[in-house]
């Protein structure tokens, strides 16, 4: 009776332990240029997205880890499993969502029936493509570009928040400086007096700077208090052609031109 008992236990644990080790299937090597990515939705049903909906960028991302995708129509977002087979094959599984009521739904309704009838995927460049079977495509998607690549080389600040004084007051001879290496994560400039260098953390438009390690020279003035002091508020960027903006939650605290 004891021998039987404890055969039971060792089918109970090997069971219990193959699903608590079990990955998310991924299909064949192919499907890494899919996952860990934030692609835009540009086109349903053979119709153009715009690039905003309700103000929002419609989008589908994939979590390699978690085996789960988020999306949004530019209203809700939209979140579930996804389990991806050989040929490119893909099966969505519907999650929870929120639910808000926005002015234009249609898209976020699109999106909906795509995940119920896409059952392949293609990546061909920077393009992801959604059908049903060997028919028409259900829905193409464009990759977002990783905001670190953008961000690379040498920015000149020509705004800086600080109340009670001017730019010109704070910076009267030489500005600040910064340079991105996309490749190592870190940042070197120069503060308008002393030299610097930071690590940073780039996750699509969010940006966080590390301490940053600084020459000791004394500086006349407050302007490099006042860099420091609004480089470590920055949350997030934004680019407009030769235009970075550095942005604190809601507020713009700095303005770089590339130089």
């Amino acid at each position: 009776m004891k021998k039987v008992n404890f055969s039971y236990l060792i089918v109970f644990v090997v069971l219990f332990t193959s699903c608590a080790v079990r990955k998310p299937s991924t299909g064949d090597g192919s499907a890494t240029v899919l996952l860990n990515k934030k692609w835009q939705l540009v086109e349903l049903n053979g119709k153009v997205v715009p690039a905003t909906v309700n103000g929002k960028m419609p989008f589908l991302e994939f979590l390699a880890e978690e085996g789960r995708y988020g999306a949004s129509g530019g209203c809700n977002g939209i979140g579930g499993e996804y389990t991806l087979v050989k040929k490119n094959g893909i099966k969505f599984k519907r999650g929870m969502s929120t639910m808000m009521a926005c002015e234009d739904m249609s898209i976020e309704h699109g999106l909906g029936q795509l995940f119920e009838q896409a059952d392949t995927y293609q990546v061909e460049g920077n393009q992801l493509t959604l059908s049903k079977g060997k028919g028409e495509a259900l829905a193409k998607f464009n990759l977002v570009e990783d905001g670190a690549g953008k961000l690379s080389g040498t920015w000149e600040v020509d705004y800086i928040l600080e109340p009670g004084t001017t730019f010109e007051t704070l910076y009267p001879e030489r500005k600040p400086t910064i340079t991105f290496d996309s490749a190592t994560n870190r940042v070197t400039g120069n503060s308008s007096c002393n030299n610097f260098s930071s690590s940073i953390s780039v996750k699509g438009h969010q940006i966080k700077f590390g301490p940053a390690a600084a020459t000791k020279m004394a500086c006349p003035g407050n302007g490099e208090q006042v860099f420091f002091k609004n480089l470590e508020r920055v949350t997030s960027f934004d680019m407009q052609e030769n235009t970075l903006t550095m942005i604190a939650d809601d507020i713009v605290v700095m303005r770089w031109s590339k130089k």
